[in-house]
């Protein structure tokens, strides 16, 4: 009888075990809350002290706290750790602040925290200056960027989208008003589309004026005509759109002056101000300036076509240039963008502040999007896997970036979004002749349809 008892003991801790597992794989939000969670804290609570003079971190305590303690314990004085503050656990890991000992700054930690993770045993450890002499720690307990979910709670506002899942368990949010222009590149199938499907969807709900570029027949922005004001479908109708953008912001300009009383010969590049300094009442839309596909804007095969080009060139320079002070912003997408496409490319690429890097298939690709502000991104958007559409590299040109992933969403609902939110879309007259034709939604029956009986006398 002992014996069974015993088997089943065993059998049951070998379940209970095999089920740990296959949540830990398959449900790893599921797993942290119940398992990972009080493990790690478990883990925190009984080896910080260790784990912090094992890293380097620890310093020797003061002068009369060494007195104290010889005084109190006759016990031996020993190196004192930064003092941590409330364990807060979070649905995806941990947050402590650590307050520095004198002579400590938040780059010591931050090189340990590779230390940290495995000392931990959790996925990541992050590192935040809050203010001077504390840092945050932020303990990730799973991969969240293998199934995205976005956090409840994110830093939405006007001109302020969330798009991505940071791999700190953050939402990447897409500020226009701190980086006006963005660069998104990436290989087919790589996630640039789904990318620029959420931020579409996200700005369709304020009041903007969307306006695309597609020059491949619309393909890709065409599901979201409701709610654009103006679509290119081709480089001819881009090559008539343009000249009308630039008009546009050149007439916000001369708003902006006559506000102000500045003489109206005043070059607009002198202009300090911006749409946003105006009433509200009198401040006029702001313009998102979709591109996918650049590269089908500087290909060329024919002189009249290079003419063309030039002056579509020059026109999306101005827009970068000068367009954020009239609230005109750029979404710039393709696969490369690099000098090879022609004259007037690099120079457009340096007015792109926020750069964005999916899969690529070569190195001179990423090295496009991010060499010039981030080198040591370039290695880890070259490390991205096939498997996982919708992973890049983001950075800007401070100098920091991080992972990121879209979530997923299917064209059916980010369309259903634009057609809700059609009538938020802005009034511009000079936009008028570029307006992408909606065709009417035909309302189905609910029952069969009778047919038609002849008419009879």
């Amino acid at each position: 009888m002992a014996d069974l008892v015993t088997w089943a003991e065993l059998g049951g801790s070998l379940a209970a075990i095999g089920g740990a597992a296959y949540a830990r794989h398959a449900h790893p939000a599921a797993y942290w809350s119940t398992v990972g969670l009080p493990v790690s804290v478990a883990r925190v609570l009984a080896s910080y002290s260790s784990t912090m003079d094992a890293c380097g971190l620890t310093v020797e305590p003061s002068r009369w706290r060494a007195l104290a303690v010889k005084a109190t314990t006759r016990r031996e004085v020993r190196p004192v750790p930064p003092r941590r503050g409330l364990i807060r656990p979070t649905s995806t890991g941990l947050r402590l602040r650590l307050r520095l000992a004198p002579g400590q700054e938040p780059a010591d930690v931050a090189a340990s925290a590779e230390r940290l993770r495995h000392a931990w045993g959790v996925h990541a450890v992050y590192v935040r200056d809050v203010k001077p002499g504390v840092v945050e720690l932020r303990l990730v307990g799973y991969d969240v960027l293998r199934k995205v979910r976005m956090p409840r709670r994110t830093d939405a506002g006007p001109f302020r989208v969330p798009v991505a899942l940071r791999e700190d368990a953050t939402a990447f949010v897409r500020d226009y008003r701190a980086v006006p222009h963005e660069l998104v590149l990436g290989a087919t199938l790589s996630g640039k589309s789904m990318y620029l499907r959420n931020l579409l969807t996200g700005l369709a709900g304020q009041p903007v004026v969307l306006v695309g570029i597609d020059c491949k027949r619309g393909v890709e922005l065409a599901p979201f005509a409701p709610r654009l004001s103006a679509l290119a479908t081709d480089p001819e109708q881009a090559a008539e759109l343009l000249p009308v953008l630039v008009t546009e912001m050149e007439d916000r300009y001369d708003l902006i002056k006559a506000r102000q009383g500045i003489a109206p010969g005043a070059p607009a590049e002198e202009i300090t101000s911006d749409v946003w300094g105006l009433p509200e009442d009198e401040r006029p839309s702001p313009i998102v300036l979709f591109i996918d596909e650049v590269a089908e804007l500087f290909l060329v095969a024919t002189k009249k076509e290079e003419e063309r080009r030039d002056e579509m060139v020059t026109q999306l320079i101005r827009l970068a240039q000068l367009g954020r002070a009239a609230g005109i912003y750029l979404e710039v997408c393709g696969q490369r963008f690099g000098a090879e496409l022609g004259k007037g490319a690099t120079m457009l690429r340096a007015q792109l502040t926020g750069r964005v890097c999916h899969r690529v298939n070569d190195e001179a690709s990423a090295k496009m999007a991010l060499g010039d502000i981030a080198p040591e991104a370039v290695s880890a958007a070259c490390a991205i896997a096939p498997e996982l559409p919708g992973l890049a590299v983001v950075g800007d040109t401070s100098g920091g970036w991080s992972r990121i992933r879209t979530p997923h969403l299917s064209l059916a609902d980010a369309a259903a979004t634009c057609r809700d939110t059609a009538h938020l879309a802005p009034d511009v007259p000079g936009l008028a002749p570029f307006r992408p034709y909606v065709p009417p939604v035909r309302l189905e029956e609910s029952g069969p349809v009778a047919a038609p009986q002849p008419v009879t006398e």
